[in-house]
């Protein structure tokens, strides 16, 4: 049994503050090793020690063959997995992967399987069909109350922020709203060269979502964020690129077959270091992403209860007209 691991607290303020590490997903991990913690100079609070909860033994195989995972849980998502690389697809082809209400929350759920799988090492999304996501069904809000709408979309964007595996955007076509601002909460983003970013909010009367009112201005600076999030600016593959939003753009033509050996080589590594690389970068940042998502999610709701009503053929005729 391995020997505790000893941090001190000035470490793990430096280290782990804000993480409230893998809330979500703490229940469902298999904790193998204990930790003990030295309490000087300062106390440790309980969202500090659940900070420590990152100290997981993963198995580290993966399997070979492609698997249909759980597919019996979700209407609107293909799950397999295949060399250590479970992948999430979009499957919504005929309203262009639009997410739904029931949609939303199968994607936080196969999230939390995801995280909870010793075979799988890298987890990535894609679309079915050409297109990548085309943001909310519009459809969503017709029926549904401003508190329904505020908890459901704080929930989704939290399951990526407290995501503690490797998670990579195989954007194969349009990716609209939610689908362009989560992005800076991947690990990695490959695009094929006929992608396009598109975030219309202002447009529609809305406002940003995806934790992107913090992440946008960090990565690529408030003008260019402005410029996307306030100004409607549509961002082709290669701007977004250079604006950091995007690892790395492919060849249509050879998007398939170029990008998932990319991934599958990503998978051979050692999961308990991607994890705690991941958290290094990320914990320090999760306090924030939270309160930045709740805030943004209490006015989107807000403002798609005024935005998403019956009847409303300029919203549609938008959407057609720039897509």
């Amino acid at each position: 049994m391995a020997s505790p691991l000893l941090i001190s607290t000035s470490y793990i303020s430096t280290l782990c503050a804000g993480i409230r590490s893998f809330g979500s997903f703490s229940r469902h991990l298999p904790w193998t090793r204990t930790l003990k913690v030295m309490e000087h100079p300062a106390r440790l609070t309980v969202g500090r020690i659940r900070t420590l909860s990152s100290n997981i033994e993963f198995s580290e195989s993966a399997e070979s063959d492609t698997k249909f995972v759980d597919s019996s849980k979700y209407e609107h998502l293909i799950i397999t997995r295949q060399h250590g690389v479970r992948t999430i697809t979009f499957n919504r082809p005929d309203k262009k992967n639009a997410l739904n209400e029931k949609m939303f929350d199968e994607v936080v759920l196969a999230l939390q399987d995801a995280a909870s799988d010793p075979h799988t090492i890298i987890t990535a999304t894609t679309g079915a069909g050409d297109v990548y996501c085309a943001g909310n069904d519009k459809a969503n809000f017709y029926h549904i109350t401003l508190t329904e709408i505020r908890d459901l979309l704080i929930r989704h964007m939290a399951a990526f922020i407290d995501f503690p595996k490797p998670l990579i955007a195989v954007v194969n076509g349009a990716a609209v709203g939610v689908a362009t601002t989560l992005l800076p909460l991947f690990d990695g983003v490959f695009a094929t060269e006929k992608a396009f970013f598109f975030t219309p909010f202002s447009a529609l009367n809305i406002t940003a979502e995806g934790c992107s009112s913090y992440t946008f201005p960090r990565l690529m600076g408030p003008g260019k964020a402005a410029e996307i999030l306030m100004f409607n600016k549509k961002v082709t593959a290669r701007e977004a690129l250079k604006l950091g939003l995007v690892t790395e753009v492919i060849p249509d033509a050879n998007f398939p077959e170029d990008v998932w050996p990319k991934i599958y080589d990503m998978a051979k590594l050692p999961l308990n270091s991607l994890v705690y690389s991941k958290a290094l970068m990320r914990n320090i940042h999760k306090d924030i992403l939270h309160q930045v998502n709740i805030e943004e999610c209490k006015r989107v709701a807000e403002r798609l209860i005024a935005a998403y009503q019956p009847g409303r053929e300029d919203y549609q005729e938008f959407v057609d007209n720039n897509w």
